[in-house]
């Protein structure tokens, strides 16, 4: 037993040592080509995705798993790069709606092409045809164990939206 706990042990140190330097690099790799954080690539992500490439502040705070006020530092930059733009509908002048512009789609597909690359080189590539089946296995049952449904996890008591794996 005490050879199980040992070996689960040093199973979370790699997983957490290889996520800290593989995020790391992805982010150096985006930062060399497009000059964006890993934030930056999810904010135009999440706008992309949505309808109108267009969110308001507080919905992608919540796509971001960021604070509202960490998406407005993210957002004034990419405000400052001219990769968005914010809107206040006149509708309703306290809305804060954020809009990708043209430039903000071309440097996603950039960036889209260096994350998923990263991706392929760090992760991906490295996976062993036999290993495929167990990793998903495990990582299904992972991601189950902590969520209730498919867009939501429990942290420290707070219900939280989680962002999909497959991009």
């Amino acid at each position: 037993m005490d050879q199980d706990k040992q070996t689960r042990g040093r199973v979370w140190r790699n997983l957490v040592v290889a996520h800290s330097v593989i995020l790391g690099k992805m982010e150096a790799d985006l930062r060399a080509s497009t000059g964006l954080t890993l934030g930056q690539y999810d904010v135009l992500l999440r706008l992309h995705e949505a309808p109108g490439n267009s969110l308001r502040m507080g919905d992608l705070a919540q796509q971001v798993l960021v604070t509202t006020s960490g998406v407005t530092r993210v957002a004034d930059r990419l405000v400052n790069a001219g990769l968005v733009e914010r809107v206040r509908p006149d509708a309703d002048r306290r809305v804060v709606t954020v809009s990708m512009t043209p430039a903000g789609k071309e440097t996603l597909r950039t960036a889209s092409a260096i994350h998923s690359r990263g991706i392929a080189e760090y992760f991906a590539d490295l996976v062993e045809a036999e290993e495929l089946p167990v990793l998903d296995r495990f990582f299904s049952r992972l991601a189950a164990h902590h969520t209730t449904t498919t867009d939501t996890c429990d942290v420290g008591g707070t219900r939280l939206p989680i962002t999909p794996t497959t991009r």
